[in-house]
């Protein structure tokens, strides 16, 4: 009875998600492109298939999941270099990075809106030999479709928060068979393994967290450190930041500078300190221009990454308290630029971002109560000295400026989130391994 519910219901909203796409186009016009692609209708041809050149098909929601699913497709060309790619995505951001993954004989669409028909059409048109949903990605159709079909369905880079545990129970029925047509699930942790078997999964292997695997771009970190060296001050950064955390952050900043100015603090070998420099990078880049307009209601001055030159923030320009980082692609440089860095999405209960790339980038993270969706790694990084937790934003500035008065516990954290990073590689390789043995002949293959 329930999935007869929920397919009424997906194909009651289609005009709303129109609705949806012709409103966020508005400012990211990306999505009004291909839109007859999200209810299963493609102006691409039906690919041919090609003997021993299979075609994988991976989801990748957003741009988070895309990063995570270049790592499992950088692995998986180096054991199959013949194997073509299906990439779908639901948003702008997804969409755009997953083009730097394409190849000659690749594809990248939308994800289809999880009707019958359109997960039907989308099937029958690009008949995947082996899919892939990407960390949290399980809808229905999607699931039960490429059951239904033959597609053998995995769940890679797998997490269940708690809170999402509890949703999918509300859901009953449809989710737990759901979850149980997948094929297999390969979790990120145990606690993860566990709360996925309850919510319906039958086979579920822990094969650890693909984020562990990327290593930043060795440009990108040349450019924060050559940032850093025109910095005339140490740079905090709120990293990531979401909605909610901007607002409070530079309510903190305010009370700081006003402090300071108030009681500055001693000289230090007879030079006069200066407060830090505050960066914030917003974690959707729809929303530099809205807390670009934040910072400047606040009263303090800003300064934007896309006015830079090349070679930085101009160290004879007129100073500004805060640096808006209002780029794509720049995150490492980022964590270069920094001493130091507030992580987005755990000082609201949002379940925080990830900091594991903070972590490779060798950059000391201070976080918040809330980071559910990253539960374990907040937890190895704390305990690896990588990482403090604190309870708001307010102690996480005090904890920040306590560190950038005391460099050997600075140098002894940014070794310690190296260390970090190093120490939980190799789930890239894993998962590729397994992911290629659902391989139709992949049996055969081997014996």
């Amino acid at each position: 009875m329930f999935h007869p519910l929920y397919n009424l219901a997906a194909w009651l909203a289609q005009p709303l998600v129109r609705r949806k796409l012709r409103r966020r186009g508005v400012l990211e016009p990306a999505y009004l492109d291909r839109v007859p692609e999200r209810f299963g209708h493609y102006a691409v041809p039906r690919p041919e298939p090609a003997p021993g050149e299979p075609l994988v098909w991976i989801h990748a929601v957003s741009l988070g999941e895309t990063r995570a699913a270049a790592l499992l497709v950088e692995a998986l060309r180096r054991q199959r270099p013949q194997l073509r790619l299906l990439l779908t995505h639901g948003t702008a951001t997804g969409r755009a990075q997953g083009i730097a993954l394409l190849r000659p004989g690749d594809e990248q669409v939308w994800q289809p809106w999880d009707t019958r028909g359109a997960v039907r059409r989308f099937l029958r048109h690009f008949r995947p030999d082996v899919g892939v949903l990407m960390e949290t990605e399980v809808w229905p159709n999607l699931v039960r479709q490429s059951a239904a079909l033959g597609v053998p369905l995995a769940l890679a880079n797998a997490r269940l928060s708690e809170k999402s545990l509890r949703g999918a129970n509300r859901l009953g029925a449809v989710m737990h068979r759901t979850y149980a047509a997948l094929a297999t699930v390969w979790a990120q942790t145990e606690a993860d393994a566990e709360r996925l078997r309850q919510a319906g999964a039958r086979q579920v292997q822990v094969l650890g967290n693909l984020k562990f695997d990327a290593r930043p771009d060795v440009a990108l970190l040349a450019r924060g450190q050559a940032w850093r060296a025109r910095a005339s001050a140490p740079v905090v950064l709120l990293a990531s930041s979401r909605e909610g955390e901007e607002v409070e952050f530079l309510k903190q900043v305010l009370a700081v500078l006003q402090a300071w100015g108030a009681h500055p603090p001693a000289p230090v070998d007879g030079v006069a300190r200066r407060p830090p420099q505050w960066l914030i990078v917003p974690r959707h880049p729809q929303r530099f221009d809205e807390v670009a307009r934040l910072v400047r209601a606040s009263g303090l001055r800003l300064g934007r990454r896309s006015q830079w030159d090349a070679a930085g923030p101009a160290p004879d320009a007129a100073p500004v308290e805060v640096w808006l980082g209002d780029s794509l692609g720049e995150m490492p440089a980022y964590y270069a630029l920094a001493d130091v860095a507030l992580l987005g999405g755990s000082f609201e209960p949002l379940g925080g971002q990830n900091l594991i790339e903070a972590a490779a980038c060798g950059c000391p993270v201070v976080m918040g109560p809330h980071t559910f969706n990253f539960s374990q790694a907040a937890e190895l990084a704390e305990a690896a000295g990588a990482a403090q937790r604190v309870t708001d934003l307010a102690a996480g500035i005090d904890v920040a400026r306590a560190l950038l008065t005391e460099p050997a516990e600075l140098a002894a954290m940014r070794q310690a989130a190296l260390d970090f990073a190093a120490a939980h590689r190799g789930a890239a390789e894993r998962t590729a391994q397994a992911l290629l043995a659902l391989l139709p002949g992949a049996e055969s293959a081997r014996t």
